[in-house]
């Protein structure tokens, strides 16, 4: 197109007709009807700035208009086909490009094309979708300044932080004040913020803070892991903005200028005496705020987040899986395979022993990771500190065996030897004040039945029973070790009673009575 506005700039200039020409890259001749029809129709240097060279040569040469069949864009159609994920004005530049040669019609050039989406979407609508898609991003950042809430028993002031979410498309905000920023206020003002949109940005944009980012890194920086599970909760991504670069997040550091002066400043000779005062009055200015008119377009905040970018939200999940806040930390295996958490121990495999294991904590349980496997899982104690919480599956074979033993393995092993055998064994056991004080005694005594075998063992408690209703290991040893088992305990009462008639006891004879003893 001819350059109008420079012709009539230089000309006004003084600048002769050959040298707009060379600079202009046109006629003389041209140059000359230009100048003509501008003193015709009394238009002179300097014009308003938004007249551009088509509208010139409207007002200059009306018989120029275009009376070919082009086909007008749907700029409509246009707009909302830009609300979708991934679409550009190029592909729909294409597609209407199609569409025309299709239907025999001639289409505008890419240019005009993108000039009269512009001029329709600056003009009749509260959003441009050139670069902020609807639902696609959510910036979001802590202000500068602070909130204060008052202690009501000493006087001090409180500092209350005040976090800012804004969505990129519609400017549509969120404000809410923590007394701190740590990783819970983080991931908490994240929750709320979703839930007060009623629904999810596909792309959440944060500074590189440490609740956000462990390591800072232009291509491939380290998400922190707490807020990178929420945002898979919630179906969405982490992408931070560059070190030093705000204009990553433009909408979120502006709203936090304004939130400073609309909604900090403007409760500064309010007195708070708590987190939930604070927060009621901030909503009533947010909302206000979100009302507020836009200063050079038509709508506010809140209509441009009802009419074009709600719907396109991610939706929350339901509520029979909400999200519950897990912090991470590292630790190292004890010699017990246990770990430290709280001041508690929980046990996890014997096999990582030495090994460095990540731990997930919720508030009801803690999850043990080794190269993100889960390998462990407790439900979380509270109350009294240093309580161990071991599973009978991460201990040592050997381990296992020393913790199964107890009274009834005792008194089953005895059954299956022998009713002497039992016999004994709960002897031992009732011989102590504490049954555990006889654990030792039975123990030996196992080892003396692997020794010996078990018939044997059975045949010493019987002989032993022959001596004491209540024999020692010392007795069942001895028995073993001298061979007395070997003899039947009959046969040996009969050899007694042969050779001692009296081995039962004193027994009177007939001269006691009076009468006479028979050789």
């Amino acid at each position: 197109m001819i350059k109008y506005r420079e012709i009539l700039r230089l000309h006004s200039q003084g600048v002769s007709q050959r040298g707009i020409a060379a600079s202009c890259q046109c006629s003389r001749t041209t140059i000359r009807n230009v100048v003509e029809r501008a003193e015709r129709h009394e238009i002179s240097w300097p014009f308003d700035k938004n007249m551009s060279d088509a509208d010139l040569q409207e007002l200059l040469f009306p018989e120029k208009r275009s009376q070919s069949n082009r086909k007008i864009p749907d700029c409509e159609y246009v707009h909302k086909e830009m609300a979708k994920s991934g679409v550009t004005l190029s592909l729909l530049w294409h597609e209407y490009h199609e569409q025309c040669r299709f239907n025999g019609e001639i289409p505008l050039m890419y240019s005009q094309f993108c000039r009269y989406y512009h001029k329709y979407a600056n003009t009749t609508k509260a959003t441009m979708r050139i670069k902020r898609k609807p639902g696609e991003m959510l910036e979001v950042d802590w202000a500068g300044k602070t909130g204060f809430i008052v202690d009501n028993l000493t006087g001090e002031l409180i500092p209350a932080y005040i976090f800012v979410a804004s969505l990129s498309c519609s400017q549509y905000a969120y404000v809410e004040a923590f007394l701190s920023m740590d990783m819970e206020s983080w991931v908490n003002a994240h929750v709320h913020a979703f839930k007060y949109f009623g629904g999810v940005a596909r792309i959440l944009v944060p500074d590189n803070l440490k609740t956000s980012v462990d390591k800072a890194s232009r291509p491939d920086p380290k998400i922190n892991r707490t807020y990178q599970e929420m945002a898979e909760h919630y179906g969405t991504a982490v992408i931070p903005a560059r070190v030093r670069r705000p204009k990553d997040k433009p909408h979120a550091e502006s709203t936090v200028g304004i939130i400073s002066t609309w909604i900090i400043a403007s409760l500064r000779n309010q007195q708070f005496f708590s987190l939930h005062e604070l927060n009621s009055a901030i909503r009533l200015k947010l909302e206000e705020f979100n009302q507020k008119p836009f200063q050079k377009k038509p709508g506010s905040r809140k209509s441009a987040f009802l009419e074009e970018e709600k719907a396109l939200l991610l939706p929350l999940p339901l509520p029979t899986s909400p999200y519950e806040l897990a912090t991470w930390s590292t630790a190292s295996v004890q010699y017990d395979y246990h770990i430290i958490v709280d001041k508690n121990h929980y046990s996890v495999p014997y096999e990582y022993i030495r090994h460095q294991v990540e731990v997930r904590i919720t508030s009801k349980t803690v999850e043990v990771f080794y190269h993100n496997h889960r390998i462990a899982s407790h439900i979380r104690i509270r109350g009294q500190e240093g309580q161990i919480v071991t599973v009978p599956d991460h201990m040592p074979e050997k381990h296992k065996q020393y913790l199964a033993v107890n009274a009834d393995h005792f008194r089953n092993w005895a059954a299956s030897i022998g009713p002497h055998a039992v016999i004994v064994v709960n002897a031992l056991l009732s011989a102590s004040r504490v049954e555990k004080q006889g654990y030792r005694s039975c123990t030996s005594l196992m080892k003396l039945a692997d020794k010996y075998s078990l018939s044997r063992f059975e045949e010493a408690c019987q002989r032993a029973l022959c001596y004491t209703p209540s024999p020692s290991f010392k007795i069942i040893q001895t028995i073993l070790k001298t061979g007395q088992d070997r003899i039947s305990v009959q046969s040996d009462r009969q050899k007694a009673t042969k050779d001692n008639p009296n081995i039962y006891g004193f027994v009177r004879g007939a001269g006691y009575y009076g009468g006479k003893d028979n050789d």
